[in-house]
């Protein structure tokens, strides 16, 4: 095997803050930032607007809510079967390569429920309810399907045999999950997302909201969606590893796509000897460039983003970032979880902070304080570092 360099953990968190828009703040178009992060996920409606904050200068949420208005960003579920906030670009060009995984991972959750139902009719009796453009609840989508007849599947109705166990029906939230997250591509409407906006979800398919058909798979069986994925990540998350980039989109088919854009790519190696890729031009700063202080909302693709979140968070603190905690970074690691409770930004250790650390931390506090509170308050406590 020839010689490829090895890039440290300290090496490899600076290129990931570069590429994250987190080691300065940049002065993209809003737009522009979502399309470079490939979305931000987004199952909490205000956490978007706190990472787009941490990345951009003079961040304006009204901005982000605008988006939302006029159709160039919607919420939606992609990536990992999670809420993502994309561009209406991306969603149109992606959601076809991820029909299949969706199907996978709602069924994984609801096998028992949904055995023997015919997926194909069900998306197409849920296409039928929502084609009269309605926003609907998931409720309110599975009342209409109910209303319409019974729920298809080739057992369905079938007389059992003494002694032999009834076929399952499905459940309302097994079906409406399967029908909004999987097999109907939905966006959620605004109010829903919208800055500092309590709403519920109400659901429309996607093309009828923006008004144009989602961009079918290849028919010749190449995958240029799954190439572009690539190049896309890589250039928002790289240098990675191909288990990076399925921890990141939760496709397990990209291989192919991989090996054929891997003329494009440079390899290095991390320092447990996994493959790296990146794009040639891809930002790779010095390991010892300073890292600000940054304050990172619940479920930050910066750090799920991976499958191996070394680079970012320690693995005594893993847990935090798949149970919603929201943690601050100092010199590029998670150093701290932080919550809002009355107006006041709390702050809490997960090691001891320098003077110098608490002090930039405590202005970064501030100043989130102000933005989350329209500048109704500038309130910060940070409570004592762990012995």
């Amino acid at each position: 095997m020839s010689r490829t360099t090895v890039l440290g953990t300290r090496a490899l968190n600076r290129a990931t803050l570069a590429r994250q828009l987190l080691l300065d703040r940049v002065g993209l178009p809003v737009l522009d930032a979502v399309a470079h992060l490939g979305g931000l996920q987004a199952q909490e409606p205000q956490e978007p607007f706190v990472g787009l904050w941490s990345r951009l200068r003079a961040f304006d949420p009204a901005v982000l809510s605008g988006l939302l208005v006029g159709r160039r960003v919607v919420r939606t579920h992609l990536m990992r079967r999670t809420v993502h906030l994309v561009t209406a670009e991306d969603a149109l060009a992606w959601r076809a390569r991820h029909d299949a995984m969706l199907r996978q991972r709602v069924l994984g959750t609801y096998r028992g429920e949904l055995a023997g139902t015919d997926l194909d009719a069900l998306a197409a009796a849920g296409r039928a309810v929502m084609a009269d453009g309605q926003p609907r609840s998931m409720t309110e989508l599975t009342r209409a399907l109910g209303a319409r007849g019974p729920v298809p599947g080739p057992e369905r109705g079938r007389t059992q045999g003494p002694g032999q166990a009834q076929e399952p029906v499905p459940g309302a939230r097994a079906l409406g999950e399967m029908l909004v997250a999987a097999l109907v591509p939905m966006v959620q409407l605004p109010p829903r997302g919208l800055w500092r906006t309590r709403a519920g979800v109400r659901n429309v398919m996607l093309s009828s909201w923006l008004g144009r058909e989602i961009a079918p798979l290849s028919p010749d069986g190449a995958d240029p969606v799954g190439q572009a994925l690539v190049r896309r990540y890589l250039a928002a998350y790289g240098p990675a590893a191909t288990a990076d980039l399925r921890a990141w989109c939760g496709l397990a088919g990209l291989p192919a796509a991989v090996a054929a854009v891997r003329d494009e790519l440079v390899a290095f190696r991390d320092e447990r000897g996994r493959l790296l890729l990146d794009l040639p031009d891809g930002p790779r700063p010095d390991p010892d460039t300073p890292a600000p202080v940054r304050f990172l909302p619940a479920f930050d693709n910066a750090i799920l983003g991976y499958h191996d979140r070394g680079r970012i968070i320690d693995d005594a603190h893993r847990g935090l970032s798949v149970t919603g905690a929201r943690v601050v970074l100092v010199d590029g690691r998670a150093a701290a979880t932080w919550t809002v409770r009355d107006g006041t930004v709390i702050v809490t250790p997960l090691r001891r902070l320098s003077p110098a650390d608490r002090a930039e931390v405590a202005e970064q506090a501030s100043e989130l304080a102000s933005f989350l509170s329209d500048g109704g308050s500038d309130h910060v406590r940070i409570d004592a570092s762990p012995r």
